[in-house]
């Protein structure tokens, strides 16, 4: 196993985990904080798959912009604790995590039983992939082949952006 595969698994661990843990806690700041290092691991984990690009957007846009957003409307909201989620577990509780559980090993054992051969095959199936993941040539597609649907993209973010603002305005008597 390659040391890139390695980072890839202890990432994707850790994106995992701490998704798990940003939907268990009471306090929504450390939440917040758990969103932004679950972005930040799927960053690395599109780093590992020579995706620069989209690890870039990813930091920038989710990492960066939409948890500023969060965070200032958790605290414009003036949220509190919600208490400790500490509440009986049902049957349907075990089932469920049992159910999870289940198909992780699945998962698992489908990886297990191919073993190198899926891996190898993965990495068989892009082998420009560091070509295609770069700023250059994603920004060549996009002006070139796909320049019609990038501005009325960019037209229809604008018209939402205008209505925001018109909702948003005080309306005077």
């Amino acid at each position: 196993m390659s040391s890139e595969m390695i980072v890839f698994f202890i990432l994707a661990a850790v994106a995992a985990i701490s998704g798990i843990l940003m939907i268990t806690r009471a306090n929504p700041v450390n939440s917040a904080l758990l969103l932004i290092l679950n972005f930040i691991s799927l960053a690395g984990i599109y780093l590992t798959l020579n995706a620069q690009f989209v690890a870039i957007i990813q930091i920038l846009v989710y990492a960066g912009a939409i948890m500023v957003l969060v965070l200032f409307v958790i605290m414009l909201l003036n949220l509190q604790d919600e208490g400790p989620l500490r509440e009986e577990l049902s049957k349907r509780h075990y089932a469920n995590v049992f159910f999870a559980l289940a198909v992780l090993a699945l998962i698992i054992e489908v990886l297990g039983w191919q073993g190198g051969e899926t891996l190898n095959a993965m990495q068989q199936m892009a082998p420009n992939a560091v070509q295609n993941g770069m700023v250059q040539n994603i920004g060549d597609v996009l002006f070139t082949s796909y320049v019609f649907p990038f501005e009325v993209t960019s037209i229809l973010l604008l018209a939402a952006m205008i209505g925001a603002v018109v909702l948003a305005k005080k309306r005077f008597p």
